[in-house]
């Protein structure tokens, strides 16, 4: 692991400084000409598509996965296994309900109409499940999950096909634990293309979410507009505020688990104490060394002046996780804006929230966690406006229609209203 310490300079300035460092590896792709590729020849071109770049020696003989293999690799799960996704789905599950409000709120306005706001699910939602030699059904359940507690009426899920040609049997088992309608064996850009526009196999969906990696990110950012997404996802973030009881093994575990995901996740620690910092240094360099797994990602550490410099820098650096890791970590977690999600405490590690502690680990990354949150249940549901006008408040607010309507070049507008308030 390649490991960096920075001098303190303010709270943005060394934000900046580490991400700067980090994205300077991070693969930028163009995923246009397979875009093209499948906007033009539907299935053949992703069935090709598949077979050249996902982790398959062969193509599927089709997108569509058989709708029994789901059940039938459920039922042959390892008993321990099936538990734990269970536990997992449960928790997923009452999270993402707690979400959901129903109820539609209606304001009655001073002039005698009513609008009322309330929130339907869309029509269908497209899951991406990163897959192929490794298998996540961890993201088949954060994503699956609350687009069902959502309401969505159709879930297609994608997850690249096997050295075999088929789909995980982990990735299947997930999918019926949730109750996936679709699976679909494709993977990387082309499948993300295929449930945003369609094509002969796969219908077109409202909104796509999940996790995967650079192709994947981009074909979403790409598709965004005609079908809505979940956000666009960077590599993997943690930032650990250390304290002077922090066990630097515990951090380094933590560390090196989400540099399980690669060499561009996106580490930092920071703590008031240098020999906080060189201890968890140290232990990182010998842990990640012992575990082939850990990939050479950067790790940036900090020496911050105060607990409200950590605090601040963690809100400049907005990152997708946060462990507070320090005796005041609650007090803390309330002053905390931006990370994706903040783990509270010695006792929580990410991992907890990767699988089963009820959180969503699509979270956002790259500091999007300024403007946006985890995933859940909002993700698919969208927000609708009904609006009543009496003919009382038609006669008080026309002549406001037609005097600001003919202001702007638009007196048809005005005379619609008018001859309303007219009758």
């Amino acid at each position: 692991m390649r490991v960096r310490r920075f001098e303190w300079e303010g709270a943005m300035p060394t934000a900046r400084a580490v991400r700067r460092w980090n994205e300077a590896s991070i693969e930028h792709v163009d995923v246009l000409p397979i875009e093209q590729e499948v906007r033009e020849g539907g299935d053949a071109a992703v069935l090709a598509l598949t077979a050249r770049f996902d982790a398959t020696e062969r193509a599927p003989d089709s997108l569509r996965v058989d709708p029994r293999e789901p059940e039938e690799a459920l039922t042959a799960l390892d008993p321990s296994m099936r538990e734990a996704l269970e536990v997992a789905a449960e928790n997923i599950r009452v999270v993402a309900q707690a979400q959901v409000d129903s109820a539609r709120q209606v304001v009655e306005l001073p002039q005698g109409q009513t609008v009322s706001i309330g929130e339907v699910p869309v029509g269908a939602a497209g899951i991406y499940a990163p897959g192929g030699r490794a298998a996540y059904p961890s993201s088949v359940l954060m994503c699956a999950i609350p687009a069902r507690v959502a309401g969505v009426e159709r879930i297609a899920l994608a997850s690249p096909p096997g050295p075999g040609g088929r789909v995980h049997p982990l990735i299947l088992a997930a999918a019926a634990l949730c109750g996936v309608d679709e699976v679909y064996a494709m993977g990387g850009a082309q499948a993300i293309f295929a449930l945003a526009y369609g094509t002969q196999t796969v219908a077109p969906v409202n909104v796509i979410a999940g996790p995967g990696n650079a192709w994947v990110q981009e074909a979403k950012r790409i598709t965004y507009g005609f079908v809505g997404i979940d956000s666009y996802a960077g590599p993997s973030e943690l930032m650990i505020v250390a304290g002077p009881e922090t066990d630097p093994d515990w951090a380094a575990l933590d560390i090196c688990a989400q540099a399980e995901h690669g060499d561009t996740g996106q580490l930092l620690v920071a703590s008031l104490d240098d020999a906080v910092l060189e201890a968890v240094e140290t232990a990182v360099t010998r842990i990640a060394g012992e575990r082939p797994g850990v990939g050479n990602a950067p790790l940036a550490t900090v020496r911050v002046p105060d607990l409200d410099a950590a605090v601040e820098l963690a809100n400049f650096f907005a990152p997708e996780h946060l462990e507070l890791l320090d005796e005041a970590a609650a007090t803390l977690a309330e002053r905390v804006r931006t990370a994706g999600c903040v783990f509270v405490g010695d006792y929580g590690a990410t991992a907890f929230g990767d699988y089963v502690a009820g959180s969503n680990h699509v979270l956002p990354t790259s500091g999007a966690g300024r403007f946006v949150g985890p995933l859940g249940p909002g993700v698919f549901r969208r927000k609708i406006s009904v609006v009543e006008v009496s003919a009382d408040a038609a006669a008080k607010l026309a002549p406001h229609v037609d005097a600001l309507a003919r202001a702007e070049g638009f007196p048809v507008h005005g005379e619609s209203a008018m001859i309303r308030s007219e009758s």
